[in-house]
């Protein structure tokens, strides 16, 4: 394609820019199979089209957006093009002239949004609108608003949404399609035979543990406890289905709504302490089965320090009853023995082995934990060739985790091979340029279609690679693992459904469009 510096399309992104160019267009494709190739080719051609309008690039992140900038500026020519990062660091006068100057403008929808809604500029130039991570399109997500503002306000519009994986509910799906007016979607896989010949072999292992006797015995009681607060919900009706955590913090912020809005019901004061006992007692459940047992130890002796402290009268009684101190002497036990999770021990050995094999691989560890996450690169770090990295978000809570500036000098230390494993939490799933690993290792299965498709996206694009799962088994571990695969077929039978919808309306359209002519 003319203009392109340093790079060609594949097949699949020739015919995916092709739909493009034509309609609004969500584009489903694994992380590194070059969505945003296909956003700049569109982005070349409407230039070409409307030369005197702007394209609008947005990103969840700043480092996000900042990565497209990049890209844009590596594979165009100098002057093509006068490109702009915005963020909120550049004054609001600043952005608002950067805005008449610019072609392409590469921002946060927050950014954009607060901009608009101050009226600093308007949209009515911007011939292409491009929404990444078009997952985050639903409910009053800063994306929803720019897109609605752009449809109303642009002469020439085109809008393109992409995204790994739109995840796995028709209801959701459509909900995205409808808040960017999307005509048509381009989904590829793994599996398509466009896409099939680009890729290497992709080594998949589940790899299966026992929870130890003893950590059982713990789960026995935790769950007896449980138990008993959830017992107590259903007495005074506040909850029918099932007692998961998504259910339970669900059920919380329902009964703090009724509270804060007056409600005196003393039956409802009595369900906020039950439901909260409840969470906290799931989360524990979390920790003991899928993660590490120093984590699960430390949780443990945060709510016997919240009793002590009388935090609430709820953790009071929930950590003076009897069973809850066999659940803390039972834990000092084990703590004394030394006794860890089992996946720890084999994950640690998976590194080793895969580093044996390869030397100069690189590998990234995702888990779901901060905690779990700096355990993994300690235990990783003792052995000679490996040099083992966290990688976590910024928590606001006293100021914990990496800095934006922090989490990108990793990832050069990792594109440099300074360092060779990144144990990293949900941050590494999303967008970021991490550069291509030999294995990345799930310490534990995610049931969500997104995460699973983003993390194994790290693997297998330019070179063989491993995808290995760590599950434990007849825990959470195991219905995450196969919700996660259900949901993913859910996902493509979901998008099929919607394509064939989409391509009757089409049809439909030209058919009305034909007919109007000769009348």
């Amino acid at each position: 394609m003319e203009f392109l510096v340093g790079i060609s399309p594949r097949e699949y992104q020739e015919k995916i820019f092709n739909t493009c160019r034509n309609m609004n267009c969500l584009i489903v494709l694994p992380t590194g199979l070059g969505k945003t190739l296909v956003a700049l080719m569109l982005s070349i051609h409407r230039i070409k089209e409307f030369p005197n309008e702007k394209i609008l690039f947005l990103a969840p992140t700043r480092p996000l957006a900042e990565q497209h900038l990049n890209y844009f500026k590596k594979h165009l020519p100098e002057l093509f093009a006068e490109m702009e990062l915005f963020t909120g660091e550049v004054s609001a006068e600043k952005r608002k002239k950067l805005w008449e100057m610019a072609n392409i403008i590469f921002s946060t929808p927050q950014c954009i949004a607060n901009d608009v809604k101050n009226n600093l500029y308007n949209l009515k130039e911007v011939c292409l609108l491009i929404e990444d991570e078009a997952h985050r399109c639903l409910k009053n997500y800063d994306y929803n608003f720019v897109a609605k503002k752009y449809r109303e306000s642009a002469v020439n519009q085109r809008i393109l949404g992409m995204t790994a994986s739109p995840g796995s509910e028709v209801a959701k799906i459509r909900e995205i399609c409808s808040n960017l007016s999307i005509e048509a979607v381009e989904l590829r896989t793994r599996n398509s035979p466009d896409v099939k010949e680009y890729l290497q072999n992709l080594e998949f292992e589940k790899v299966m543990v026992d929870l130890p006797k003893e950590f059982d015995e713990l789960r026995y009681s935790l769950k007896k406890i449980f138990e008993g607060y959830v017992g107590d919900l259903r007495m005074r009706n506040a909850l029918f289905g099932l007692a998961t955590k998504t259910e339970l913090i669900k059920l919380q912020k329902k009964i703090s709504l009724s509270l804060s809005s007056g409600s005196q019901n003393f039956s409802f004061f009595q369900a906020a302490s039950s439901c909260a006992q409840a969470i906290k007692l799931q989360h524990a459940l979390e920790l003991l089965e899928t993660q590490t047992f120093e984590g699960f130890k430390k949780y443990i002796e945060k709510l016997v320090d919240e009793a002590k402290k009388r935090k609430s009268k709820g953790v009071v009684k929930l950590v003076s009853s009897q069973e809850f101190e066999f659940i803390v002497g039972k834990t000092r036990e084990i703590s004394e023995k030394n006794m860890e999770h089992p996946k720890v021990g084999k994950a640690v050995e998976i590194i080793r082995n895969e580093m044996e094999k390869n030397s100069e691989a690189k590998i990234i560890i995702f888990t779901q934990f901060r905690d779990t996450a700096s355990l993994l690169s300690k235990k990783i770090n003792e052995f000679s060739n490996v040099r083992s990295k966290i990688f976590v978000g910024q928590a606001k809570k006293e100021n914990t985790g990496l800095n934006q500036k922090e989490q990108k000098k990793i990832i050069e230390d990792f594109s440099n091979s300074d360092i060779n494993v990144i144990c990293a939490t949900s941050i590494g799933e999303e967008g970021l340029d991490i550069p291509e690993v030999n294995a990345v290792v799930f310490y534990e299965p995610v049931s969500s279609a997104i995460r699973k498709i983003q993390r194994a996206g790290r693997t297998a694009r330019l070179m063989n690679g491993k995808l290995i799962i760590l599950v434990t088994k007849k825990t959470r571990d195991e219905s995450s693992y196969y919700a996660s695969m259900a949901r993913e077929k859910k996902m493509h039978s979901a998008i099929g459904e919607l394509r064939e919808d989409m391509s009757k309306k089409y049809e439909s359209k030209q058919k009305q469009e034909n007919i109007g002519k000769y009348f």
